[in-house]
């Protein structure tokens, strides 16, 4: 099996079976976003104690890159700290813009490497990680 065939059937299995794809009852911080230029749109949560991100959730619709990006963004955070997410946001920007990166902690988000080929689809596959950057800024605000 080649490598390309290989992450395709991840980015699928993520989008066939999304980890933490759902919503919180109780309170969470929210994030809200949508891209325009597809209508790919996601709310994502974060549950964050101490600095910790506890747990995280998703819901939204989109295509299965932005989906799959989402579900393996939100397996990857669980139990890192904002300032270790955050750096997982700035490397997977840095793999969207064709820089090699290793994701030894969780490595499937590497199956998304080949989306910098297609311009059009970054945006997909960032969605999740802005909405990441912004909840993360909007916990620090409210500290």
């Amino acid at each position: 099996m080649q490598l390309d065939d290989l992450y395709r059937r991840v980015i699928m299995d993520h989008y066939k079976n999304p980890r933490n794809r759902g919503t919180f009852a109780d309170d969470a911080v929210t994030v809200n976003l949508n891209n325009p230029t597809c209508g790919d749109r996601i709310s994502l949560q974060l549950k964050v104690k101490d600095g910790i991100v506890e747990d995280a959730k998703y819901s939204g619709d989109g295509c299965s890159i932005s989906m799959s990006s989402a579900s393996m963004m939100t397996e990857a955070v669980k139990g890192k700290s904002m300032e270790e997410a955050l750096n997982l946001a700035e490397r997977f920007s840095s793999l969207m813009q064709g820089e090699e990166q290793e994701f030894d902690e969780y490595e499937d988000i590497e199956a998304l490497s080949g989306v910098n080929k297609f311009p059009a689809r970054i945006k997909c596959a960032t969605l999740a990680w802005n909405a990441l950057r912004k909840g993360i800024d909007e916990d620090h605000k409210s500290q």
